[in-house]
């Protein structure tokens, strides 16, 4: 019997009727261990010598990217070019969520492991998508004043029996995979008066998993912690940014850092440089891999005013996961100020390089150049742009420094650099085919107006602290007179120069040339899904605009276009079971610019309910969901419109500031349209924003920021 939520369309198909929504309850759904449906193993049963030997079992996906060098390829081959346009749908399953989805599910000898929206945690049946347990953290929707980018959460790791993950606010569990049971819980979050959330996945490494954390583009000071995978207790702390040096050194990297800041920077800001993604280990070498994030401030003048790269800044860690000590280092970006990070997906190999073979990190970070590190030295092998780059002319191979552009400081006013503050690349995933050399990028192309119009920042506790003000995307298309000076005159300038376009393509780069082999242009610039190539010499990519597509991997070709009617950004994976390969993914718009889809998106047409889709040879068709209503007019407010022009004024700039971060107030956006509010929302309005009326459904109370004369403001503006 299939599971509620769970729909399988080979051999048998059920009703959508019988189809309902997860029910969430705090604890796991399953009290008990139920008999594991494969056989012989435990539930979760990755070791190190599974891991290390993870090509001897291509029917399992043991890490978010298979290997542990996370390459996101499959040896699998039973579905290859021939054979491709025959696929169809197994089975889905609906999670009853409607947020994003960026998670790539791993898959245990039959058992599919994955999460969802802020932290929750799903383990399926992976031959039929039946529900064996799911377990809810139960996260105060008051952290979402805190998230840059929706209640994503990039997965989940699995290792001895044991599924680790992180919630949105910032806990660390480790649940039995049998059951879904919390076995340990943690705080990771040692600095409550910032704003901090966790989004990416745990990393287990030897005996201990660590986690980071988000919250540069608000006030937060980076670090990441590692904890005891069995029993939870805290190893050790690695800081990625000093804090104020007349407080003391929390370790000597810490001393060594200050040294390339100000010691009268910013410190009240946080400085940034959080690890919110982008982690993997080396078993062989026992090196730990992390990548780092934005500044905050972002201006670099004003964040430390004598100079200095700022350690740690984008930059990539090597560290001893026994110790926690720092092996080496390498700054892609010193004095980072344009929302440059490290934090992107790396991949671990072994690659030729000018005759010799070397242990390589490859990464293709936001800064747009793909870097190739000998990862035991961390010497820079490589550094060649896979997407247009302005801030930096190149990247000097012997000294490792980029030549930056003076043209992009924007100390005396705007400038535009390329790429923008969304990267030539943020954390979908690539995949590299180990077969014909080359990594598939979901990349982004287009640049930034960036401007800094404070004389002086002043700094807003747990608020957004960047600093400066950025149009980028669809911005750069807007009339230059709905912008005061001098952002109009850049605006009209980039827009003159025909620089003001973005586009998204899927990029087949050959890390050994430097040159791009072939690329796919997507329909819109956040159309930029994750990738999975394959041994079958595919490479698959899900859609923002709903399609599913499998592309030859030497040519681009497209081989298969399947429209699912959800939009994707997750990477797909692939397993066995019972020697038939599946294809699956993971289907949600959201992250950055999530309150505001494209119009393209799926989300326009079918709206954004959650699913997991699994795909087979000679599946059934892919169910679409039910089409959303129109849209229709805006609707004259059922209240009387105010008129008290400062009162309206000032409103505008409180909503600018602080809600419209979530708020887009367009049509089909993902959070209500305030300009569509009934007449019982008008008159609750002043509960919901101060009391927290609606904090249950993800709404949080701001009653710590606004006083009533500044809600009743906001009130009238949206009036």
């Amino acid at each position: 019997m299939f599971p509620k939520n769970s729909i399988t369309t080979f051999g048998l198909c059920l009703s959508l009727g019988l189809l309902a929504a997860c029910s969430g309850k705090q604890e796991a759904t399953e009290s008990a261990a139920r008999p594991h449906p494969f056989g012989a193993r435990a539930y979760g049963d990755i070791t190190r010598e599974r891991l290390l030997n993870a090509d001897s079992e291509p029917e399992n996906w043991l890490t978010e990217g298979r290997d542990f060098g996370k390459s996101h390829y499959s040896p699998l081959d039973q579905i290859n070019r021939e054979n491709v346009s025959r696929l169809g749908l197994a089975w889905e399953y609906r999670l009853g969520t409607k947020r994003g989805l960026e998670a790539t599910p791993i898959v245990v000898d039959g058992i599919m492991y994955t999460s969802g929206n802020a932290g929750r945690v799903y383990a399926l049946n992976a031959a039929t998508g039946e529900e064996i347990w799911t377990f809810d953290p139960k996260v105060d929707g008051q952290v979402n004043r805190y998230t840059c980018c929706d209640e994503v959460n990039r997965g989940v790791a699995v290792w001895e029996g044991m599924v680790y993950v992180a919630s949105l606010d910032g806990r660390l569990f480790g649940l039995d995979a049998a059951t879904g049971k919390v076995v340990w819980e943690v705080d990771t979050l040692i600095y409550k008066d910032r704003a901090y959330t966790s989004s990416g996945a745990p990393e287990v490494a030897g005996d201990v998993v660590v986690i980071g954390n988000a919250g540069a583009d608000y006030d937060a000071r980076g670090y990441i912690s590692a904890y005891d995978r069995r029993t939870g207790e805290l190893k050790w702390r690695f800081f990625i940014v000093p804090g104020d040096p007349e407080k003391g050194y929390e370790h000597p990297e810490m001393e060594m850092a200050a040294k390339t800041w100000d010691p009268k920077s910013r410190w009240d800001v946080g400085g940034g440089g959080t690890a919110w993604n982008g982690m993997v280990y080396d078993p062989e070498l026992n090196l730990l891999y992390v990548g780092t994030g934005n500044a905050a401030l972002f201006n670099w003048h004003e964040r430390s005013p004598s100079g200095g790269d700022n350690l740690f800044l984008c930059s990539i860690l090597a560290i001893n996961p026994d110790t926690g000590r720092l092996v080496w280092y390498y700054q892609q970006v010193p004095r980072e100020s344009w929302d440059f990070t490290a934090t992107q997906p790396m991949i671990l190999t072994d690659l030729e390089i000018r005759g010799q073979k070397r242990k390589v990190l490859m990464q293709a970070p936001k800064a747009g150049f793909f870097y190739i590190l000998d990862r035991a030295t961390g010497e820079l092998l490589s550094a060649d742009p896979y997407v247009p780059v302005n801030w930096a002319t190149h990247v000097d191979l012997k000294t490792g420094r980029p030549a930056i552009n003076p043209a992009v400081d924007y100390k005396d006013g705007p400038v535009f650099v390329v790429p923008s503050g969304m990267g030539g690349h943020s954390w979908n995933p690539m995949a590299w085919n180990p077969e014909n050399q080359l990594v598939y990028i979901p990349s982004i192309e287009g640049g930034a107006i960036i401007y800094d119009p404070t004389d002086g920042h002043e700094y807003r506790p747990k608020q957004p602290n960047s600093g400066v003000s950025v149009l980028f995307g669809n911005m750069l298309l807007a009339d230059p007179s709905a912008f005061a000076e001098p952002l109009r005159s850049k605006l009209r300038e980039v827009q003159a120069k025909g620089q003001h376009k973005s586009r998204a393509a899927l990029k087949a780069f050959d890390p050994k040339t430097g040159k791009v082999r072939w690329e796919h242009e997507a329909v819109g610039y956040w159309d930029r899904g994750g990738v999975l190539a394959t041994a079958g010499g595919l490479v698959f990519q899900g859609a923002d605009t709903g399609h599913f597509r499998a592309f030859d991997a030497d040519t681009g070709k497209i081989l298969l276009e399947l429209e699912v009617g959800t939009s994707m950004l997750a990477g797909p994976m692939t397993y066995m079971v019972d020697g038939v390969q599946y294809i699956a993914v993971m289907a949600g718009w959201g992250g950055g610019g999530w309150f505001a889809p494209h119009p393209t998106s799926a989300v326009v047409r079918y709206g954004n309910d959650n699913r997991i889709l699994a795909f087979r040879l000679d599946g059934g068709p892919v169910p679409l969901p039910e089409p959303v209503s129109k849209v229709g007019p805006i609707p004259k407010p059922p209240v009387p419109r105010p008129t008290d022009q400062e009162q309206i004024a000032e409103g505008g700039r409180l909503f600018a500031r602080n809600c419209s971060l979530c708020h887009a107030n367009v049509d089909y956006g993902m959070t209500p349209d305030l300009r569509r509010m009934s007449a019982a929302t008008h008159t609750a309005f002043k509960g919901i924003v101060l009391g927290g009326a609606l904090r249950f459904r993800g709404m949080p109370a701001w009653d710590d920021v606004f006083n009533e004369a500044q809600v009743e403001a906001i009130h009238a503006y949206l009036i």
